[in-house]
């Protein structure tokens, strides 16, 4: 489409449930209560002119171009701060306001440069537009004198530029960090002619506090605040819709080209998930697309000790099915096997978990979201009988007390984090819960009601020292228990017993008793309860246990089932959800049926002229076992680095050296393709055409912006190797694969293309009965038919620290990288993390005679590794923590082999380590002497 021009109404909805009715230029306008007159103007068709205003800002009435006349009223009041009463009539053209706005525009032309016809900003310049709106001509003061002309740039960021020449002070960029962001990085210093923009006192922008989430160079009416990749390639001139492919949260964004040259990604106000909002990595971190590493060719060899050899689709696709089927036919059909991924579209992973069950003849298909979140699946499942969150990201604006817990938004999910921000800066309360004080503990206007800064590896103790208390302080929510839950005699005896007391527990937890309890109180009692949760929960050997804790705690307080409450895992990479959805597991079909169950089965069978192994099949770490026994022979790897991300490293390289064919589908060379013998390019989410399902359950479109630059997309490669195995896939584009699933699959039965380019975007459960989708789920009843709450008894961790591995480590992200770093070490995001570091409490520090910025070796029972020590006391002593985004720094290498019981996610979260520091000799040589590849939480 051409570029898309978004209406701006001025100043932001209100909702009311008053109306007013005005008269704005003869027109009867009927608007909520609190309305400004820009915003019922604007609804009218009538445009006030305007430069401080932008409907994603409280108004400010600064620029004062947007006077109007009000009958019956003083002076020229301005539009946008003035709200609509009922009976009021405006005018917005008069002689008298047209001078007065022609007198406020030539005042901001004498004191900027006339370079409009150079201008990297020109057709895209509000002061351009609005000095032409207000008809002005000519300028009479002149040019001479004081002025702000000469002021220089800062081009310290790499993604954007600030010309504070060009700056006509209207505090959008400040409001919109402050407003829409929440980091208040941005401020206005000096008064009159002195006033300036400055980013925290800081010398620069890049050392300042910015995230560089872009929202300040959306909100910029001119082109003070201009992204580099417009001053390099001009103005875009075509817009596609299409989805970000890196977190959970799923934001829609404008992708606008100039021609096929991709110049930015402009975050979608009508996006569900974002509303217009972005993060440095969706906004500006797509380089990585168009990195000379990326691979575009087919590539064989026969050996993986041999060189790779450049070939054409048809040598390489027929190499693939010609090992597979060898393998297949000569061992046994249960030899071969896949491995979906969450980085790819719904249409992508359903292809290759058909191919597996279809062409291969097994269930051995899995995902790399069994790393991270597959505790999700089995324990809201087992509790609420759907295996994804309950709620819309809006319904955080609803909640009054928030329990974030195993879980940093700040970093790992920032558009949702400024969500929540908002609604806990305007008086929601807030209770964390995790061994270290994330930013959400105390930052600009915000500070947690408790910390509860828990020893790692015992969330469990946690959750039933909270539900503990609930119960026996007889806080519970007795009406909904009764009425919507079962189980619940069985869960208070054993919630209720003394073992489960914050007095008892507290030398486990290493909490106070006492704060447990006034956290509880708080979150029984402060209104809507919403529980945000991420890693630090699942990837733990009781992972799927403490799931079921959290919706335990939801269910006794009554919070499920409306606005503000829920229980919300915070998925990682962009399509966890909706690869889990898509039967990515060996003993379930899409939409979580069991492959057991005949009825499912048919469907499927009937549908692809084949019969289905009723059994399940091998889940990763059982291919891994086959493998390196030599009963698992061929693995088809899509998008995933398994040899980088999964635990027990040695292991997984000892079994893909075991593989007679392994067959990495990716962008780049991975350390997986290190063991392949066929390698298949994949496309970028900018050349994908399909679908992704985010964190909330929304399935947003993905559009590409150009054709596969490889030549093929990604579900044509799994089709054609499945055709050349024998088993025809039958799709002519991905529109039909999302067709087929919708056919197949009850909460998908409402979704298509078609109709979500329609509608926008959906959130499943999409069918006759829902065919805009179910944002709140649960809301008369649960899935499964009544909630069951599930006695979750407290199992310590294997792992443990000892004499020789004293203290515990476990990991995060940091907000500039995203997963192993693939795609956003290729970008500039590396200018704010070079490296990972390893965080050492003080204390420990200095028992070990460690000073900040030296290396240290890390090491457990299973390897070690070796980083950069950074000194703080985020942590309580006895607790290390790093990032994983370096492959280089081998930041995971120590993770063990320990797993959650229920569904093998591997416990990343707890390794018993000791630290010490490096000789100095060694300590230029921080990449060599690895003993084992990176292991990495898989989303």
């Amino acid at each position: 489409m051409a570029l898309l021009k978004e209406t701006d109404h001025g100043t932001p909805a209100r909702t009311s449930d008053t109306t007013v009715t005005v008269e704005i230029d003869g027109h009867t306008v009927e608007v909520p209560a609190g309305t400004s007159v820009m915003r019922a103007a604007a609804e009218a068709g009538i445009t006030i002119p305007k430069l401080c205003a932008t409907d994603s800002l409280e108004p400010f009435g600064s620029c004062r171009l947007c006077l109007v006349d009000i009958e019956g009223g003083k002076g020229t009041p301005a539009s946008c701060t003035t709200p609509c009463a009922d009976g009021m009539t405006v005018s917005t053209q008069t002689p008298e306001l047209a001078e007065l706005r022609r007198g406020v525009m030539e005042l901001y032309i004498s004191d900027h440069p006339l370079d409009c016809l150079t201008c990297p900003a020109n057709g895209d310049c509000e002061l351009q537009d609005m000095a032409g709106v207000v008809g002005l001509r000519d300028v009479r003061y002149g040019y001479e004198g004081a002025n702000h002309l000469d002021e220089g740039k800062d081009t310290s960021n790499p993604y954007f530029d600030y010309d504070p020449s060009k700056c006509i002070a209207c505090s959008r960029c400040v409001r919109a960090c402050d407003e829409v962001q929440g980091t208040l990085a941005l401020t206005m210093e000096g008064r009159g002619f002195d006033s300036r923009i400055v980013p925290g006192g800081a010398p620069d922008f890049l050392s300042s506090e910015c995230v560089s989430c872009g929202a300040c160079v959306q909100a910029c009416p001119t082109s003070t605040l201009q992204e580099k990749s417009v001053v390099d390639l001009g103005m875009p001139n075509r817009t596609v819709l299409t989805t970000c492919a890196y977190c959970g949260v799923g934001c829609s964004f404008k992708a606008e080209l100039r021609g096929d040259q991709l110049v930015r990604m402009v975050p979608y106000k009508d996006g569900g998930a974002n509303e217009g909002h972005s993060c440095v990595k969706g906004r500006f971190a797509f380089g990585y697309a168009d990195h000379p590493d990326r691979q575009l060719s087919p590539m064989i060899r026969d050996s993986i000790d041999d060189e790779w050899r450049v070939v054409d689709w048809d040598t390489a696709l027929g190499e693939v099915a010609r090992r597979f089927s060898a393998i297949r036919d000569e061992v046994g059909q249960g030899a071969i096997g896949g491995i979906t991924s969450s980085r790819t579209t719904n249409e992508e992973v359903y292809a290759v978990q058909k191919m597996v069950r279809g062409a291969f003849g097994n269930n051995n298909v899995d995902t790399c979201a069994r790393v991270c979140h597959s505790p999700t699946g089995y324990g809201l499942n087992q509790t609420f009988g759907t295996s994804a969150g309950t709620q819309t990201f809006a319904s955080v604006e609803h909640s009054d007390v928030l329990l974030v817990i195993g879980a940093n938004p700040t970093d790992a999910h920032p558009v949702f984090a400024s969500r929540m921000k908002r609604r806990l800066r305007a008086g929601a309360q807030l209770i964390v819960a995790d061994p270290r004080r994330i930013d959400l503990v105390r930052s600009p206007h915000i500070e947690a009601a408790h910390h509860l800064q828990l020893q790692p590896g015992t969330n469990v103790a946690l959750v039933n020292a909270m539900a503990h208390v609930v119960v026996t302080e007889d806080l519970t929510d007795r009406e909904f228990l009764d009425a919507r839950c079962e189980g619940l005699d069985e869960y208070l005896e054993f919630i209720s017993s003394p073992e489960n007391s914050p007095e008892i527990l507290e030398e486990v937890i290493g909490v106070p008793a006492e704060e447990v309890r006034a956290a509880a109180r708080l979150f029984a009692t402060g209104g809507n309860g919403a529980i945000y949760y991420g890693l630090g929960v699942t990837e733990h050997s009781q992972g799927s246990t403490m799931v079921m804790g959290m919706a335990n705690l939801a269910m006794l307080t009554g919070n499920i089932g409306r606005e503000g409450v829920g229980v919300n895992p915070l998925r990682g990479q962009n399509n966890v959800q909706g690869s889990c959805d898509m039967g990515s597991f060996p003993h379930e079909l899409p939409g979580y049926r069991h492959i057991g169950t005949e009825s499912v089965r048919d469907i499927y069978e009937q549908l692809w002229g084949t019969t289905l192994d009723p059994h399940p099949g091998l889940r990763i770490p059982n291919m891994f076992d086959a493998a390196v026994r030599g009963t698992f022979r061929g693995l088809f790897v899509q998008g995933e680095d398994i040899a980088q991300s999964d635990p027990n490293t040695r292991h997984v390289e000892e079994a893909l050296t075991a593989l007679d064919c392994l067959v990495v589908q990716d962008l780049f060379l991975n350390e997986t393709a290190r063991f392949a013998h066929v390698f298949l390019p994949g496309t970028s989410f900018l050349e994908k055409d399909g679908t992704f399902t985010n964190a909330e359950r929304r399935i947003n479109r993905v559009r590409p912006t150009t054709a596969p630059r490889t030549g093929k997309h990604e579900w044509q490669v799994v089709s054609e190797i499945a055709g050349l195995m024998g088993f025809d896939m039958g799709w002519a584009s991905s529109s039909d694969i999302m067709d087929e699933i919708a056919a197949t699959t009850p909460t998908f039965a409402g979704v298509s293309h078609r109709h979500l380019d329609e509608v926008g975007s959906v959130q499943w459960p999409c069918n006759d009965a829902a065919p805009l989708g179910t944002p709140i789920m649960h809301v008369d009843g649960f899935a499964r038919g009544k909630g069951k709450l599930m006695p979750t008894t407290y199992v310590p961790t294997l792992e443990r620290s000892t004499r020789r591995y004293p203290l515990i480590l476990t990991t995060g992200r940091i907000l500039s990288q995203y997963n192993v770093g693939a795609q956003t070490r290729r970008t500039a995001n590396s200018s704010w993390h070079a490296e990972d570091v390893l965080e050492i409490h003080p204390h420990d520090a200095e028992d070990r005679g460690i000073s900040g910025g030296e290396f240290v070796e890390i090491s457990s029972r299973v390897g070690s590794t070796r980083l950069r020590a950074r000194l703080s006391d985020r942590m309580p002593v006895g607790v290390v923590y790093t990032t994983f985004h370096h492959p280089v720094s081998g930041a995971n290498v120590v993770t063990t082999e320990n797993s959650d019981w229920a569904t093998n996610c591997p416990e990343y979260k707890v390794t018993a380590v000791q630290v010490a520091l490096r000789v100095a000799a060694e300590a230029g040589t921080e990449d060599a002497g690895h003993t084992a590849a990176v292991a990495v939480a898989g989303d």
